[in-house]
């Protein structure tokens, strides 16, 4: 896939998942499940989540708890593939 394809699909995706108040741990098996039958997941952390850390920080913690890449994080969102 070109990189201009990716971006746009990226663009496109509407966030399926949404980290809360209850952290990364509540959403890790819904977000492996999801990498299972799509190529990319799109997911938004919301305010109550992050606490005093980044996006960038959570984005790398779930990944490495379902064992996928971080694509893309812009703002509060970040793109996962497997």
């Amino acid at each position: 896939m070109s990189d201009s394809s990716r971006q746009s699909r990226i663009h496109d995706l509407d966030a399926t998942l949404r980290v809360g108040k209850h952290g990364i741990e509540s959403v890790a098996d819904e977000l492996d499940d999801q990498l299972e039958n799509t190529d990319l997941v799109k997911v938004k952390f919301l305010r109550s989540s992050r606490g005093g850390t980044t996006a960038e920080e959570l984005a790398d913690d779930l990944a490495e708890m379902v064992n996928a890449s971080v694509i893309q994080v812009r703002g509060h969102t970040a793109v996962f593939e497997k």
